[in-house]
């Protein structure tokens, strides 16, 4: 090997060091640089998030400063005006205390002067009674008698023209009220005529309707609660019993099985089943009817199911459910044109006969019964008061209490809405008559137009005009203590003088 070769390899190999150690310096020094740029770069974002966010929280402590500010004063105008308020209570007070001071010297003074005249009067009644001879009750008494026969005629003339200018003035607001709501429900329903009668096509039908040694017919009995009356009347089986919904299901039921023509006791069994399901679904259905008509919304169900009960239901022949209905419009009408609650007047025209539904199940008046289905069902107490006073068994306590029972009395009073049985009808003639007649000074005594009427002859010698007009009062107001009906009776009292002669 020679020098040279040795010394370029030596040259070569110091020469390759030099350039490695010269590219890491630079390398090393361009990173420095990388490091350093970055490191101002994020000296520069740090330093413009924190100007960011100084400027944001001056703007927020700006406006917490004028929030602050705005709740300041706007305490302070609450201050001066709950300050105002107690001053003008304080001056109130004042006056009140100065005027209820002054009111009881009154009072006292007023005292004085009555207890003054009291004893005056007492001392002069004294002094007439040691003049006349009388005590001061017969005085009063004869004075009393003598003032009516000197200004009989007076009297007379002034009750009629009071009873006139009021009867006109009544009668004039009553018969708009009384046309708006007739108008307004000019088109209700009818009632419907429950019965409980099933046509047969033919009078083979009775005897399988009986079947074998009365098997069928003890069967449909049994299962439906009802009796069946085969020999009341012809070519039709009559169905008794005191619940109307039982009565309605053995209806169908029945009406059921003469279609099909299979009566025995299990198809029996069978068909009643189906007909408790359908008067039930017919139940609900003219409950939620009759809600619907009547505008009561929001009933409970259950209590809507036993509405729908008072379809099977009637009243001297009324449709006691279509009756309600009735009663709620008129209800509404009276309300809205006097200025009472609406709703309230139609829910408590509505279910003021709900205790009917349950009356020969449950002991109690059906008032009292339907305050306890009301209450059961959290109605709202208003609607409670309204429904429970129509029979008066409990006092008015609302207007709306009122106005039921006036619908009520409109409803059932109104000509052909109520049929009355025979003896009924002859009953209140003859009771009408009765506690006319039993007056002194009536010779007759005559209820016409189905007892809305009673006429009445008096002995002219025995009462006068002014007591004809006492007679008539009493009379009406002693049929009103002593009976009960629908609608209302108009007294009349004739009192006729005739003088005969003959010209010969």
């Amino acid at each position: 090997m020679t020098v040279p070769f040795i010394a370029f390899v030596v040259s070569s190999f110091f020469l390759g060091y030099g350039a490695r150690y010269i590219h890491s310096r630079v390398r090393a020094s361009s990173l420095e640089l990388t490091l350093e740029r970055r490191e101002l770069e994020a000296h520069d974002t740090a330093a413009r998030i924190i100007a960011k966010a100084e400027e944001k929280v001056s703007e927020l402590e700006r406006a917490t400063k004028q929030e602050l500010s705005d709740i300041t004063k706007r305490q302070e105008k609450r201050e001066e005006h709950l300050i105002r308020k107690e001053e003008l209570l304080d001056e109130r007070q004042n006056s009140l205390s100065s005027e209820t001071e002054n009111v009881r010297a009154k009072i006292e003074e007023i005292k004085a002067i009555k207890a003054a005249l009291d004893a005056r009067a007492g001392s002069l009644d004294t002094k007439l009674a040691e003049v006349a001879g009388l005590s001061r009750e017969e005085a009063y008494a004869r004075m009393v008698k003598e003032l009516e026969q000197r200004n009989e005629s007076d009297l007379l003339a002034r009750l009629r023209k009071l009873e006139t200018a009021s009867t006109d003035t009544f009668d004039d607001r009553a018969r708009s009220l009384l046309t708006a709501a007739i108008h307004r429900i000019g088109n209700t329903l009818s009632p419907d005529i429950m019965t409980s009668t099933v046509e047969i096509p033919s009078e083979d039908i009775k005897g399988k309707i009986i079947g074998r040694e009365g098997r069928n017919i003890r069967a449909f009995e049994h299962a439906s609660g009802v009796d069946v009356l085969i020999d009341e009347q012809p070519g039709a089986v009559t169905l008794s019993s005191f619940d109307p919904v039982r009565r309605e299901i053995a209806r169908v039921a029945l009406e059921a099985l003469i279609a099909d023509g299979r009566i025995q006791p299990a198809k029996i069994e069978e068909v009643l089943e189906h007909a408790r399901q359908n008067v039930a679904e017919t139940v609900r259905r003219m409950g939620e009817k009759a809600a619907f008509e009547a505008g009561v919304p929001n009933l409970h169900p259950d209590l809507i199911k036993i509405l729908g009960r008072l379809h099977f239901r009637t009243s001297y022949g009324q449709n006691v459910l279509w009756h309600s209905v009735e009663m709620a419009h008129i209800a509404a009408i009276l309300a809205e044109e006097i200025g009472a609650d609406v709703a309230i007047a139609r829910a408590g025209a509505l279910l003021h006969d709900i205790g009917k539904t349950v009356s020969q199940e449950v002991a109690g008046t059906h008032v009292e019964i339907g305050i306890r289905i009301l209450k059961k069902f959290d109605v709202d107490e208003r609607v409670i008061l309204a429904m429970r006073a129509h029979h008066e068994e409990y006092p008015y306590e609302t207007i709306e209490s009122m106005l039921v029972q006036v619908a009520d009395a409109i409803s059932g009073g109104r000509p052909g809405a109520r049929r009355d049985s025979l003896e009924h009808y002859i009953k209140r003639i003859r009771e009408i008559e009765e506690i006319a007649t039993e007056i002194p000074g009536v010779e007759k005594a005559y209820a016409i137009q189905a007892g809305r009427e009673v006429r009445i002859m008096v002995n002219p010698s025995k009462i006068s005009d002014y007591g004809a007009e006492k007679l008539a009062r009493d009379v009406a107001a002693t049929i009103e203590e002593r009976l009960r009906y629908p609608g209302e009776i108009k007294v009349h009292v004739i009192r006729e003088t005739r003088v005969v002669t003959w010209a010969r």
